[in-house]
């Protein structure tokens, strides 16, 4: 028994450095008799020695152990959010690396959820790239020149060439030409030949405006290129409107210049026809069939037309020969398909024009004229084209679409041609 206290006050003066009660060495004996626990739970040993020397009841001990455990837990809670906040952040600045973007997947609920884009993360895109500027689309490039002849009162227009121009067609490449008129006068156009399956053409044709040149500071020189196709309409591809107002006329002016957004006709739509040409020049006959019209333009009180085609065969503005289609009543999309015959000489066919006009059927007054085109080898643009390509394959129909121009238009243009 007497090695017991001296083991029991060794430890005692172990734990506390004030000299130990006779109560305490009462206690410290019953707790020298349980076993001496191992290197892993020698501090919570000492630790629940240290509780029972300070006399607390039970419960006060109970309630700072879930204090202490209350502790270690937020602390613990604390260090593993500050690890997962700054793996967020490093992983946000490798996608904005990336991407050039700030992927911000914070909500203001301060929940951290990855964005609903989840897809487009393998292309780099996110929400946020549709509010960036788009990037202007390039239309290609046009040169031109002008020049004006102070002694004739005429202004020169030469349509040079065109580059990097869009492809229109399927097979990646599109049939150019270029429409030009001088505002406000829109009647008084002109068209380049049209240049097959290529963005390069080069076009190397010159126009000519009368006007003097008082007026011609409130003029505006209009370009348009257009991608021809035979049976649809053709589409802009892109334009140019040059002030008269800001050039020097004492010099001539040619440069290059970048080709903007086509802006749609003022002009008001008369419609287009389909004529299909065939010429056999063994028999000398020229075949014309009115195939059918389309989007004519309203001439009835109730928003419709009564339409029919006339054709006359011309020779130096001289009327040769005439035909007409049926009337289609109340109709502004009217299919005809209907065939006509004219002897025209092998030796005569590039000096006949052929005009088609479209007319309105009227009961009691007079039919008037919807739109009108003419063709033959005096004409321009794409009815000059119709007419070259009937004459290169001989015996075969051609088909194409023309846009109807205004009658007194026409009528102009072929008294210049006489």
């Amino acid at each position: 028994m007497s090695n017991v206290p001296a083991k029991v006050m060794t430890s005692s003066r172990k734990a506390t450095p004030a000299q130990p009660s006779p109560s305490h060495l009462l206690i410290n004996p019953n707790a020298s008799a349980t076993p001496e626990p191992g290197p892993g739970g020698h501090t919570s040993t000492k630790f629940m020695s240290e509780l029972h020397s300070l006399h607390m009841p039970s419960w006060a001990i109970g309630a700072l152990c879930v204090v202490s455990v209350c502790l270690v837990l937020s602390c613990c809670l604390c260090v593993w959010r500050k690890c997962l906040k700054k793996k967020d952040k490093d992983t946000e600045k490798e996608k904005k690396g990336k991407n050039g973007l700030n992927m911000d997947t914070e909500l203001e609920g301060g929940n951290s959820e990855p964005l609903k884009d989840e897809g487009d993360t393998e292309t780099g895109l996110t929400g946020r790239e549709e509010e960036e500027p788009k990037e202007e689309v390039k239309l290609g490039r046009l040169e031109f020149s002008m020049d004006y002849n102070f002694t004739e009162n005429t202004m020169v227009v030469g349509i040079l060439q065109a580059c990097d121009l869009p492809a229109m067609d399927v097979g990646g490449s599109s049939d150019p030409y270029v429409k030009l008129y001088l505002l406000p006068d829109k009647k008084r156009k002109f068209e380049t030949k049209v240049h097959r399956k290529t963005l390069n053409p080069t076009f190397n044709e010159t126009f000519t405006f009368k006007v003097p040149y008082s007026e011609l500071g409130g003029r505006t020189l209009v370009m348009t290129v257009y991608d021809f196709d035979r049976f649809s309409k053709h589409d802009a591809i892109g334009a140019l409107r040059v002030p008269m107002s800001s050039l020097d006329f004492s010099q001539m002016t040619q440069e290059w210049r970048e080709l903007k957004k086509a802006e749609k006709e003022e002009s008001e739509r008369l419609g287009d026809i389909c004529l299909s040409l065939r010429y056999v020049p063994t028999a000398g006959k020229l075949s014309i069939v009115v195939l059918e019209a389309k989007n004519l333009k309203k001439m009835d009180v109730g928003g419709l037309s009564d339409p029919y085609v006339k054709i006359h065969l011309l020779q130096n503005g001289k009327r040769l020969k005439k035909k007409k289609t049926s009337i289609k009543k109340n109709t502004l999309n009217p299919y005809y398909n209907e065939s006509f015959s004219f002897e025209v000489p092998f030796e005569q066919i590039q000096k006949v024009q052929v005009a088609v006009t479209v007319l309105d059927y009227d009961k009691i007054g007079k039919n008037d004229a919807i739109g009108k085109v003419f063709l033959g080898g005096a004409s321009s643009g794409t009815e000059l084209r119709h007419w070259s390509d009937m004459l290169a394959n001989p015996r075969r129909p051609i088909a194409q679409w023309h846009g109807l121009k205004a009658e007194d238009e026409v009528n102009a243009e072929l008294a210049a041609r006489k």
